[in-house]
């Protein structure tokens, strides 16, 4: 799709990225003078929990990517704070020694945060990315190895992008855009960036990339020059967090369009998230402050982005976790039978044979308040008319700052994304057949709760192909129902599939990459499962809707039931 800035040295992010420098005292700037209002045993106890914390994380949990002198830095900051211990807190030389170590620290955290972009990576990485998602989302049959390198149609027609696509460009000339995805792998960041400048022709978005992630030498290479800007959650005190915000607030003032993920991290469950973090979503709420206290036109547009999906890589490691916090007590973790040379080479082979696809759903756009927003870019209420936001912000006709209010906003703002998560969320075949395959056990063995059945030994158990068929009919009706009601989205081919065209679909696209797959028909025709935890994994996308009880099970139950036996 053409491109509505066609030059890339024109986009917001290049021109932040060739000033970038300037940025990171622009950070330090605003950073400084919001911490700095603190009284002298504030800010004598912020640093000193500071760089407590800081000499604790680089003794207990030191990553590859920290910098070599990281311990040396920290240390030597806390022997010059602890050499004025005896001075008296309110002498005016103690406030300079303060102040200084202030300083020193949020230039080092906006130095490690704040990213870059540059055109000739950036280049690179959109004819790099479309032979990697080439090669994953279509499979060899029929083509040679040379195909994937001289086509990039393949990749283009598996990437769906469904909403208002034409309204967010047009709003993108004039607005600032903050994209919210649904989070839930590390290849996220990746594919959403290629499915925006494929897709979309949207200019590049400033994005926030766990610092973790940066260990490996290639990855770092890449993220450091396409835009992203580093978050290290092991660092959970203020000035860090500030420096953070004050980062992502003058980015988005400054034009940049910007995408956060909400949820904070991937869902280890798969469920759509609900709970969302505020931390970044606040410094949206805070630009829109400063750019109606600036009398500027522009205004930040949020747009909720929906992934849908029939494999996450990171699957089974996530479920884990996911189930280990979950049980605790009750959680054993389950050997891992997808190891070894023959499993390795039906991985790899895989990626020539599989044919798959991903959607994105992009939400109706909306202010920082949850207003609708139209394709001029006016904010209006559920009656049409038009709404002034700067009234937000206003008490006794001045635009001010009220921290508490605003956190408010926030909260308002981020229950209106997760309710657009689930509103606009897309439904895939496969979902619809882990959903009703789980939910089949579940009410199959309803003596038993949930880390009860996943228990049971995926050897002997055989799913009812009557029976499952029953329950995707079920499922598909009401699904139907539910989107003519607006409350979900089904994909719009699987209206006119019939139920057993919808579970030989599924389940071929189901968990496509896993060595073990979540539900397949074996040699002899029966449906089986290889791994239990990967089948819920895969439910939990339906899970929050309540669609399981609204199923008439007993009609669903009715047909030939298999025989199992617990694991020892």
């Amino acid at each position: 799709m053409k491109h509505i800035i066609p030059n890339i040295q024109d986009w917001p992010i290049y021109k932040l990225s060739e000033r970038r420098q300037q940025f990171i005292q622009e950070i330090n700037t605003a950073t400084f003078q919001k911490l700095n209002r603190l009284s002298n045993e504030q800010l004598k106890d912020m640093v000193e929990r500071t760089l407590y914390s800081e000499s604790s994380r680089v003794k207990n949990d030191p990553w590859e990517v920290d910098p070599p002198n990281e311990a040396l830095f920290w240390n030597k900051l806390k022997r010059r704070l602890e050499e004025e211990v005896g001075t008296n807190p309110n002498h005016i030389e103690y406030r300079v020694l303060l102040e200084e170590i202030l300083r020193t620290i949020i230039n080092r955290y906006s130095q490690e945060i704040v990213g870059s972009f540059r055109m000739k990576t950036f280049l690179f990485a959109r004819k790099f990315l479309t032979v990697f998602f080439n090669v994953i989302f279509n499979p060899l049959r029929g083509k040679h190895l040379l195909s994937f390198w001289t086509s990039i149609n393949y990749a283009k027609e598996k990437i769906r992008v469904i909403g208002p696509l034409d309204t967010i460009r047009q709003l993108a000339k004039d607005q600032i855009l903050v994209l919210t995805p649904t989070h839930s792998s590390n290849l996220d960041s990746i594919l959403i960036g290629y499915m925006l400048d494929m897709k979309t022709g949207l200019p590049g978005f400033s994005y926030g990339a766990g610092l973790n992630l940066y260990n490996s030498g290639i990855a770092a290479y890449f993220m450091n020059r396409l835009g992203a800007y580093r978050v290290d959650r092991r660092k959970k005190n203020l000035i860090y967090l500030e420096t953070l915000k004050i980062m992502s607030h003058l980015s988005i003032v400054l034009g940049t369009n910007s995408l956060f993920f909400p949820g904070g991290t991937r869902s280890r469950s798969n469920h759509l998230e609900k709970n969302l973090k505020l931390g970044l979503l606040s410094t949206a709420v805070d630009a829109q402050r400063t750019l109606s206290e600036k009398k500027e036109e522009k205004k930040i547009i949020i747009v909720p982005l929906i992934l849908s999906n029939h494999f996450v890589f990171e699957a089974r490691s996530l479920v884990e976790q996911h189930l280990r916090q979950l049980g605790k007590e009750k959680y054993s973790r389950s050997k891992d039978t997808s190891k070894g040379f023959w499993n390795g080479v039906k991985f790899v082979t895989s990626f020539f044979r599989v044919d798959t696809e991903a959607v994105f759903s992009m939400g109706q756009p909306m202010d920082v308040f949850g207003n609708p927003v139209n394709v001029d870019g006016r904010s209006v209420d559920h009656r049409g008319h038009e709404i002034d936001i700067s009234g937000y912000f206003r008490i006794n006709e001045n635009i001010v700052t009220d921290p508490q209010r605003e956190s408010e906003y926030t909260k308002i703002l981020a229950d209106h994304i997760a309710e657009k998560y689930y509103k606009e969320h897309v439904v895939l075949d496969s979902a619809m057949v882990a959903f009703v395959a789980f939910q089949y056990l579940l009410n199959r063995f309803e003596e038993l709760d949930l880390f009860g059945v996943l228990k049971l030994n995926p050897k002997t158990l055989v799913f009812n192909e009557s029976s499952l068929v029953e329950g995707i009919s079920q499922l598909k009706s009401l699904l139907v129902q539910k989107t003519k009601e607006g409350s979900i989205l089904l994909d719009t081919h699987i209206e006119k599939m019939e139920p057993e065209a919808i579970l030989i679909s599924g389940m071929k696209k189901l968990g496509v990459y896993h060595r073990n797959r979540p539900l397949i028909k074996n040699k002899k025709g029966l449906i089986i499962s290889k791994d239990l935890k990967l089948l819920y994994f895969y439910h939990n996308k339906l899970d929050n809707y309540g669609l399981q009880d609204e199923l008439y099970w007993k009609r669903i139950l009715s047909f030939e039931r298999p025989q199992v036996q617990l694991e020892d």
